[in-house]
């Protein structure tokens, strides 16, 4: 079984050694950029799709739906939910760069299923300011994929909504599990 997770990428060393992680990781970049030719792509995706996606560090998304460099636009946040700057996002990915497909991906075992809106009141006593965006936690996974289904169906800004699906990915098995809307 090969998950994201176990197979060695040599990221392990980026974080071994001297200095810090950014460090390595521009060592990284300048190692990558010897060989780096410019492939000459527009910034529109080849295929005309925007995916919505958590930012967790588990989630290979390239690899788990068979993507390459410039297919599609990702757009990656705590808990891949649609807020305003996704929708900000898609607007500007469809409008001006010519997608027309929204995929929405949420997973098993999101870190935003222990969270409550507590969370911003624990900051607000901790710094003095309470955060102006919410923390957009949920108990229901699947529900959580029809309210972002329903956000981005809805939006005036974003005018293609006609090819608007959500799946929960599960990290123990990489399958994807579409959501029915409706239910």
């Amino acid at each position: 079984m090969t998950t994201s997770a176990s197979v060695p990428t040599g990221s392990e060393s980026a974080i071994m050694g001297d200095g810090t992680v950014t460090d390595r990781l521009i060592e990284a970049n300048a190692r990558y950029a010897e060989a780096f030719t410019d492939p000459g792509m527009d910034a529109r995706p080849v295929l005309h799709v925007a995916v919505v996606a958590c930012m967790d560090a588990r989630l290979d998304l390239h690899a788990a739906l068979g993507l390459e460099l410039g297919d599609c636009h990702t757009i990656r946040n705590a808990g891949g939910v649609v807020t305003d700057d996704v929708i900000r996002s898609l607007t500007i990915s469809q409008r001006k760069l010519g997608t027309r497909s929204v995929v929405l991906i949420h997973h098993t075992g999101c870190g935003l299923e222990s969270l409550t809106e507590d969370f911003r009141n624990e900051l607000e006593a901790e710094v003095g300011q309470r955060p102006a965006w919410a923390v957009e936690s949920f108990r229901d996974v699947d529900q959580d994929v029809r309210q972002s289904m329903q956000r981005v169906r809805t939006s005036p800004f974003v005018p293609h909504t006609d090819d608007v699906r959500g799946f929960v990915f599960d990290v123990k098995t990489g399958l994807l599990r579409e959501v029915d809307p409706a239910s």
